[in-house]
């Protein structure tokens, strides 16, 4: 079979890596690509936002599969162009995409359907955003703060949690006048602050029947101790302690299979990733969002556990026979850490050498995954603010995070930034 990939980050050379595997991947294209993926993948010279160009490439080369990484192109309706010409694709079309394009849809479905939430108001301008946020903490859910969220998609950075109704007020001003996340802040929401440890549980379906992922945990944060700015994902870790197969079951069968189901109300079958972020808190589970593709860095350490070919089941997905699939995923933990530009989130360089790749790949039970890298001359250079990671694979969390770092430990540019306690609550706990 000939693939297409869509994407370059962190998440599609993880998708690259494990699609190669399979001995039906005859060959594998990726749209652009980064300098990892390129060594297993042919990167052609196409953005994930040109869906024009990506359907004509796939018609002229015969594309068996395409697969979409990122949430923009799904949401601009890559999925709907591709079906109008017959090409098959791994992904929802725009209408379900919009559960993760808006968030106010996405709560709205919530709230329809009896999925497990926290308190929420929308505003579609500044003034009443300013009035909720006045509203909200009169209340007494204000004793714990408020989310401030961009309606829209901002690249997983929309959001700014808040202790103080001044600091809310500023992230009201920060989003809906300074436009910090652009057109994404037309509209926000003002949510109740939840506490507990958030868990996100990724799930194939077709639309009528899911495959739950192995749980996973993400870290936002960019410093130690979950402090300073909100991320894209800085490691992540998977199984995750606090959350058993009973309680991945409570989430398919109360937020997952529920989601489902609304979509399939839409009239538009659902055929791809669907994402829930959760929190477990002391009054049980909420769902803080959903996302329509495999999350980021989620994928880079759930794909790893996974033992059955995953050409297969994204086949059994598009063909709407998820049900006759058989799945089987390691019993070993798994660790991904993030190596970032010096700045990130904020403002960064690129163009810095990378050193220690080769020795790293080398390192046992560890994968290094390429994100924002670019090949100029036969040296590979920085090209982003997430610039690379290593998963390690080992028979316990101690040991997967043992092997993440030292992996990490032969990587080196200049201002690279890596947390150094991605996996300590997992191990605590183990």
């Amino acid at each position: 079979m000939q693939i297409l990939i869509v994407g370059g980050g962190g998440r599609e050379h993880a998708l690259a890596w494990k699609l190669a595997q399979s001995p039906r991947a005859k060959k594998i294209y990726c749209a652009p690509g980064n300098a990892g993926i390129s060594r297993i993948a042919e990167c052609i010279n196409l953005k994930p936002s040109d869906l024009s160009g990506l359907a004509n490439f796939a018609e002229s080369q015969r594309i068996d599969l395409t697969v979409v990484g990122p949430e923009a192109p799904l949401a601009a309706g890559i999925v709907d162009r591709f079906e109008a010409r017959g090409l098959p694709i791994f992904g929802p079309s725009t209408d379900p995409a919009r559960i993760e394009g808006s968030k106010a849809f996405a709560k709205e479905i919530m709230v329809r359907y009896g999925i497990p939430t926290g308190a929420f108001r929308v505003a579609a301008g500044i003034d009443e955003a300013h009035e909720h946020v006045r509203d909200h903490f009169a209340s007494e859910l204000g004793q714990a703060g408020a989310v401030i969220k961009a309606d829209g998609l901002a690249a997983g950075k929309g959001v700014i949690v808040v202790g103080t109704e001044e600091e809310a007020h500023a992230a009201v001003d920060q989003i809906m006048r300074d436009r910090e996340f652009g057109s994404a802040g037309d509209t926000l929401l003002v949510e109740e602050r939840l506490t507990g440890q958030e868990v996100s549980i990724m799930a194939f379906t077709d639309g009528e029947h899911l495959v739950a992922m192995p749980p996973s945990q993400d870290h936002k944060r960019a410093l130690d101790g979950d402090q300073g700015p909100n991320t894209g994902g800085m490691g992540a870790y998977s199984p995750v302690p606090v959350a058993p197969p009973e309680l991945v079951d409570q989430v398919v069968q109360q937020v997952l299979a529920p989601a489902v189901r609304a979509i399939r109300d839409l009239g538009i079958p659902y055929k791809g990733v669907l994402y829930a972020g959760m929190m477990l808190t002391p009054a049980g589970l909420r769902t803080l969002e959903f996302n329509c593709r495999f999350g980021d860095p989620e994928t880079q350490v759930v794909l790893p556990l996974l033992e059955t070919d995953l050409l297969d089941l994204l086949e059994s997905a598009v063909s709407c026979c998820l049900d006759e699939a058989t799945v089987r995923w390691s019993s070993q933990a798994a660790v991904n850490v993030v190596a970032a530009s010096g700045g990130y989130p904020g403002a960064y360089q690129s163009g810095k050498p990378i050193t220690g790749l080769d020795r790293a790949a080398q390192a046992p039970g560890s994968i290094v995954l390429h994100a924002g890298t670019r090949d100029e001359a036969g040296q590979v250079l920085t090209d982003g603010g997430r610039v690379l990671s290593v998963t390690a694979l080992g028979r316990d969390f101690a040991e997967a995070q043992k092997r993440a770092y030292e992996a990490m430990g032969y990587i080196s540019f200049e201002g690279m930034h890596v947390r150094s306690d991605i996996g300590a609550r997992a191990i605590a706990a183990d």
